[in-house]
């Protein structure tokens, strides 16, 4: 496909240009009468309402059935069209239920699998029968080998027509199959408009049009994976387009916030003087710089919209606790949320000890709280309570607070723009609105923060506290478990405790994982004498509480958990961590529950027991964590190795997700987005929120709630 390039000048917003295609884009799907009923109220009912919503829908690879190969030209790692006969069929029983089907053409044979299939299916596969096959080849024990390979049963003299061009695969949507979504795909972009739509000035780009007809349907296997490979102008031009969208839905809502009013906050400092008294250390000086940030923030009468990032174990909870005293001085009300009910469970634990012997009054609300507790709670915070923490339950309507000053979110990417904005709308009174500070322990890389925070100030508290010690990390292959069990037994004669997490409650046959509760049994046949316990997140929290309660009074010297321990859990006497399967989480993840250890002065490990064999991306991700201790070095080669959908846990609300831009790869585009957004918000407003409108939709609502 040739891409048009433009070299007009920019249109100003409004022009006939402009609105034909926002005015094409919006045209409802109904609207496309060679689709039939039936097909119109599946694409309704599964969210596609405009053509836009169409046009925007990409591929997420291409297929290529544009020929047939010779079974010979087969090879491992490759996707290939050919044609071969049944040689035997059968139905086999293991671990799991499958079809086993092989085919071939004399001289060469393919094994194809069947996990999902119906006896009618089997029974197809007679010898002899003519397949016409097409799907992802892999070297197998004694063959080559397809699972679940796309397939046509054909005559013995039929002749097969191939594809004129790629085949595009889009996303699975719920309701409609592969061929009903091409097809109403296909008469959408029939009716793009012809135009450049809204284009930066100092580069020939192609228009608006032929960039989205360009990722549709590429002319040649080139330029699919000129796309794929981000070395095409149409997918750069999308791209930067969506970045820039995405950046200024954020501008947007910063600027719609920092116009409003906040109450100044100006404390006398006595409270913080007390609190900083007892605790027996002093604050580092990234911390002390946090602080100061927070202060000015909170003495100006523009809402404080400021992140925090730190890494394991640097203290943001104490500057937490210390800003949250400024406002309660200032005789206002602070609140902390939390995304989970454990991580509200530890900073109830941590503000109570630090602020009752201040004489300060604080609540507690999450789902567990009902009844008449429930009902007490909820008065108390339209009445006397100083400071509440608590989940999401926070946000519900029967909430209301006498007077919130600051809101205070930890692990901001697990709620999203929408749910802070929300709290900070419940505490709303009068003409004023709180200040909100949110922090977060999963070192943000940054392109990732200049896309997902770009409505917010950063702080980073990048010291950690004095006297941690450093925390030595082995990876070693399950073949030596024994091993490592005898390891956590001499730890426990020393007098420490042990982790030791696994990344699934019930086995699976789906993954080579132990689960948590196997394990523990076989931990406490194996440790007689150790006090193990179990926590995962299918415990209820009243159940879940008390064991975590015992380990970190020293009960339990062995916890055996799930990955809910990542955060919100401080036991400093806890200097050896074992991580079962570690190639299946991220490197983030991974930091993150390292850092449970190492929080006192002892030498601690972190031993991760991997499955051999380690695929080279398992193993140099393994060997990034082994090499360094800096959460932020982590977290870049976490987004260049697995994507910021892994980075921030995958598909977490406060995740944007892109349909064309890869912020690894477009990182350059990403400061000319930045570039872009201010001038483009203030000479072309309507410009800017139609850019928002086409690639963040609903996200619009947030700058103007």
């Amino acid at each position: 496909m040739q891409i048009a390039t433009d070299t007009t000048r920019n249109r100003e917003p409004g022009t006939e240009n402009q609105d034909a295609f926002a005015v094409a884009g919006a045209s409802p799907v109904r609207g496309l009468k060679s689709l039939g009923k039936a097909l119109l109220d599946d694409l309704e009912a599964a969210g596609f309402v405009s053509l836009g919503d169409l046009w925007f829908t990409f591929p997420l690879r291409f297929e290529d059935r544009t020929q047939i190969l010779p079974m010979h030209a087969l090879r491992p790692g490759s996707s290939a069209q050919f044609i071969a006969k049944v040689e035997h069929a059968e139905i086999r029983f293991g671990k799991r239920r499958s079809l086993c089907v092989i085919v071939g053409d004399g001289a060469q044979r393919v094994m194809l699998r069947f996990f999902y299939f119906k006896q009618a299916q089997a029974d197809s596969f007679k010898v002899g029968q003519r397949v016409l096959l097409f799907g992802d080849v892999k070297a197998g024990p004694h063959s080559l080998e397809i699972v679940h390979p796309r397939y046509k049963l054909i005559g013995e003299h039929e002749s097969v027509e191939v594809a004129g061009a790629l085949t595009p695969i889009y996303p699975t949507i719920q309701g409609l199959g592969p061929a009903r979504l091409l097809r109403a795909i296909d008469a959408a972009l029939a009716q793009l408009p012809k135009g450049d739509g809204w284009m930066p000035s100092g580069k020939q780009w192609p228009s608006l049009a032929d960039s989205i007809r360009a990722l549709h349907r590429p002319a040649n296997r080139q330029e699919a994976d000129a796309l794929k490979l981000g070395k095409h102008p149409a997918r750069d031009r999308l791209a930067l387009e969506e970045l820039l969208a995405h950046h200024l839905s954020l501008r947007l809502v910063r600027q719609r916030v920092r116009s409003e009013r906040a109450p100044v906050l100006r404390a006398t400092g006595r409270l913080r003087e007390r609190l900083l008294a007892s605790l027996g250390f002093a604050l580092t000086g990234a911390q002390k710089k946090v602080l100061a940030e927070i202060d000015r923030d909170l003495a100006s009468s523009a809402p404080m919209l400021r992140l925090v990032q730190g890494d394991v174990g640097s203290g943001k909870t104490i500057v937490a606790a210390l800003a949250m005293l400024a406002a309660i001085e200032s005789g206002v009300q602070a609140a902390l949320m939390a995304p989970t009910e454990l991580l509200a469970e530890q900073h109830r634990r941590n503000l109570e000890r630090w602020f009752a012997p201040l004489g300060l009054f604080g609540v507690n609300l999450s789902a567990r709280v009902k009844g008449r507790a429930r009902e007490s709670t909820l008065a108390a915070l339209a009445n006397d309570a100083q400071w509440a923490v608590g989940t999401h339950a926070l946000m519900q309507d029967a909430v209301a607070f006498r007077a919130l000053g600051l809101a205070v979110i930890d692990e901001q990417h697990r709620f999203g723009v929408n749910q802070r904005l929300a709290l900070a709308e419940k505490g709303r009174f009068g003409e004023r609105r709180p200040h909100q500070l949110v922090m977060t322990a999963t070192p943000i890389p940054r392109t990732l923060a200049m896309t997902q925070f770009a409505d917010l100030d950063v702080s980073v508290i990048d010291e950690l506290p004095p006297g941690r010690s450093p925390i030595q990390t082995v990876a070693v292959s399950r073949q030596r478990r024994l091993e490592v069990i005898g390891r956590i037994k001499d730890a426990c004669a020393a007098g420490r405790q042990v982790y030791w997490v696994c990344t699934l409650i019930e086995e699976s046959d789906e993954v080579q994982a132990q689960a948590a509760q196997n394990t523990a049994a076989e931990l406490i046949d194996a440790l007689r004498g150790v006090r193990v316990g179990l926590v995962h997140g299918r415990m209820k929290p009243n159940d879940r509480a008390p064991v975590m309660q015992a380990f970190s009074d020293g009960d339990i010297q062995l916890l055996v958990a799930t990955t809910v321990i990542e955060v919100g859990v401080d036991v400093p006497n806890a200097s050896l961590m074992i991580i079962e399967n570690p190639e299946r989480l991220g490197l983030a993840q991974l930091h993150q529950l390292r850092g449970r250890v190492g929080r006192g002065a002892v030498e601690s490990s972190c031993v991760l027991l991997y499955e051999p064999p380690l695929g080279e991306t398992a193993r140099e991700r393994l060997q990034v964590l082994r090499d360094s201790q800096d959460g932020f070095v982590i977290a870049e080669r976490d987004l260049a190795l697995r994507g910021p959908g892994e980075v921030l846990g995958t598909r977490q609300t406060g995740l944007a997700s892109f349909r064309v831009a890869d912020l690894a790869r477009d990182a350059h585009w990403l400061m000319e987005a930045q570039r872009l957004a201010g001038p483009l918000i203030e000479s072309e407003p309507r410009t800017a929120e139609m850019l928002v409108k086409r690639w963040v939709g609903s996200a619009v609502h947030y700058a103007k709630a």
